[in-house]
Parts: C-alpha cells; structure tokens; sequence
C-alpha cells in the first residue's frame, strides 16, 4: 500500500496489515533493516512532523509497549505475531493518500511510529513500512474514520502475477463490495483486552465434497464464535492442529501424487507434482461459503516439482492469512459488523 507522509512528502510502500493497528515507517538511521528498495523517511526534513509526549493519548494507548525519555518523547516497541518488531519514536505527521479522483487527499495530525530499529519486520526489503489496519485506536481505520464511515476493500493480486500489476484498497463509500456472487459473515465482538483483531466463525472446511467440522481439540465441542482472525499482514492460514490432520488425511486421499517434505521447513503438507494440484476446497464460514482456488489460494508452487498446502498446524491463534484471500475482493464494514467476500480477477481493478 502506498502512502505519502510529511512536508514535502516522502513515499512509504507498506504492507497493509489487519492484524496490526501501528502505521510504521522506517525511518532514517534504522537498524536492522534489510537494503531497501525505498528511501527511509527522514523527520528532520519534514516541516511538519512532530514527536507525542508521553501523556499524549496515543502513547498511553500502546500501554506497556511505551515508555518516556528524558526528553519527554513517547517511544515504543511493537511486537508482530511473527516474532519480528519495531522499536522507535510515536510521532504526529501530515499523510497522503491516493484517490479515485486523481487527486491526493491530505491528512494532518496521524499518528505513527517511526521506526528505528526493525528485526525482520513484515515488510523486510520489499517496502518501508507497515499499515495498521485493526480495530485498535491507533489504526489507520479508526484515525479515518468520520470520512471513510468504517468501510474497507482490498483486492490482493495473485503472487504469480507480473509485478507490474498492484493490487488495490479502498475506503469509504468506494469500498463497499456488491454484485454476483457475494457472501457476507458477521464480525464476531469479543471481550478482548487488544481490540486489534478482526474475529469470524469458521464451522467448517470441505476438501471436494467431504466437510470437515472445525475443532481446537480433539473432543467433538460446540463450534466457538469467532475461533478465526481474518489477517491480511499474515501469509499462511493457521488452524489448530487436530483440524489440520483431518484435512491432510483427506488431501492425502484426494492428490495422486507422493508426499514429500519441504526443505525449507515452512510449510507441513507437500507433494512432489510437476501438475497443479486441482483439489476444490471451500472455507465455510458463517453464512458465507467461500470458495478457494487451488494454486493461488490453497497450494503453492515451491519449487519446480514440489507443490505445498497453503494451511499450517498452530497452537496459537487461528488465522484466515493473505493467501487464502487473493483474488478476492473483501470488504469490511465495521459499523454493519461484517466481512464480505466476491471472487475476482484481482488484476482487473
């Protein structure tokens, strides 16, 4: 995702993230960083940026993420659910963004964190920064949330695609998804002491035409509410383990071809094929089934003849990632408490 930030503005590529509520750029002087193939923002050369105090509302929002300097700057360290983080100063800075108009909309006083030190951030070297996207109040949603109305799309392109191709992410009334063959589920509120999260209901995932029921253990129990994260800043889908063998078991039933193991260790499920694996395979969420496609949403191509699922085992929290929603528009609407879902060629918008 593209952004503008300071005066004169400086581009930040970041990575739009659902799972996260902290905008990040890096900044200049970063540690850790890997060579970018963007420059790094510079406050000392923006005219309006400014660093928040440590009783500014945005600093005692990051809780015990924050801490104060002598100097009375508020500054951070924000963990990601990949181990990775960022380290540097809350600040307050002027942001641009694109517009179907063709004209930028500029945006004064957003909040950020410019990062100094970033440990294998989700950006690594292919952007400068990270876009929050959560329910949190430092999220760039609820920061625009009188003029976008608590409405949001994104169209991820497949990762196969030429680079030339983007994909595309909307706010506002631009942003609502309609027309054939959407489906809708209800965001599911929970008492949660991080309002980061996007919570669904998964009650099932069929692998052709055998459904199998979601399960956090291995007693038969009551499909809890909202037991998925909807995270567009997470590659791989997680589900709990016991759910996961199911699948594999009728994956290995389904695909005629030799299971193998993925050197790199990542992922759990392989098949040695030099054919794409065409195994239909539905998420069936509340109200809303949702029809992955194999080889860009369920199976990827890891190397010439090896062919891996897309879904991995977690004792953590489950987690609907990016994959699983490319080439679909989603759109979420905060305010009706739901996300929806329409196939699309990505490409195209």
């Amino acid at each position: 995702m593209k952004i503008s930030l300071g005066t004169p503005a400086t581009e930040v590529f970041g990575v739009a993230d659902t799972g996260g509520d902290l905008i990040l750029a890096k900044c200049e002087t970063c540690e850790n960083c890997y060579k970018q193939n963007f420059p790094l923002f510079d406050p000392q050369q923006s005219s309006t940026y400014r660093n928040l105090s440590c009783k500014s509302i945005p600093c005692n929002a990051l809780g015990n993420s924050s801490w104060c300097t002598n100097q009375n700057t508020c500054q951070y360290f924000y963990p990601y659910e990949n181990s990775s983080f960022t380290d540097g100063n809350l600040g307050v800075e002027t942001l641009t963004i694109g517009s179907t108009t063709g004209h930028p909309v500029t945006i004064p006083k957003i909040f950020f964190g410019c990062g100094y030190i970033n440990n294998n951030g989700p950006t690594a070297e292919a952007g400068s920064g990270v876009i929050g996207l959560g329910g949190g109040p430092l999220s760039l949603i609820p920061q625009l949330n009188k003029s976008i109305c608590g409405t949001f799309s994104y169209c991820f392109i497949p990762r196969t695609e030429n680079l030339n191709a983007t994909s595309k992410i909307n706010f506002g009334g631009n942003a609502m998804v309609q027309g054939n063959g959407v489906v809708s589920t209800p965001l599911v509120a929970k008492e949660d002491p991080n309002p980061t999260f996007y919570y669904l209901t998964l009650e099932d995932i069929s692998i052709g035409s055998k459904r199998f029921a979601y399960k956090a253990s291995s007693k038969a129990v009551a499909i809890e509410e909202g037991n998925i994260i909807i995270d567009s800043g997470t590659t791989l889908t997680q589900i709990p383990p016991e759910f996961f063998e199911d699948l594999v078991s009728a994956l290995e039933k389904a695909i005629d071809a030799e299971r193998v193991s993925d050197p790199s260790g990542v992922l759990s499920l392989c098949f040695k094929s030099k054919d794409d694996i065409d195994v239909p395979i539905t998420a069936h969420f509340a109200g809303a089934d949702v029809n992955l496609q194999p080889m860009i949403n369920t199976f990827v191509r890891w190397v010439d003849d090896l062919v891996c699922f897309t879904m991995i085992p977690s004792n953590s929290s489950a987690i609907f990632g990016n994959l699983a929603q490319t080439n679909f528009f989603v759109g979420y609407n905060l305010r009706a408490k739901k996300v929806s879902f329409m196939p699309a060629d990505c490409t195209k918008y």
